[in-house]
């Protein structure tokens, strides 16, 4: 199975939502994937970047907390 940090390297533009830039997407994917890539490779691959692509739609919808806030809420979780 390929790295999964190697996911990054392999990440399409996920900006696109129409049917058509999500076949672009996989089309530069498989592009992208070495030769001899196993069909786990591949829904892995599309899994993380479908898992990715949640995270900044959700991200966008509800607003992120910034480093500072999360190691503040760290300090008290970890204090108590």
């Amino acid at each position: 199975m390929l790295k999964r940090r190697a996911t990054m390297k392999l990440l399409p533009d996920l900006t696109g939502g129409r049917l058509e830039n999500r076949k672009n997407e996989i089309q530069s994917l498989l592009q992208k994937l070495p030769d001899d890539c196993s069909y786990e490779d591949i829904q892995y691959h599309l899994y993380v970047i479908e898992k990715i692509r949640k995270g900044i739609e959700r991200a966008n919808i509800e607003g992120t907390v910034s480093q500072d806030e999360i190691e503040k809420r760290f300090d008290k979780w970890a204090t108590k």
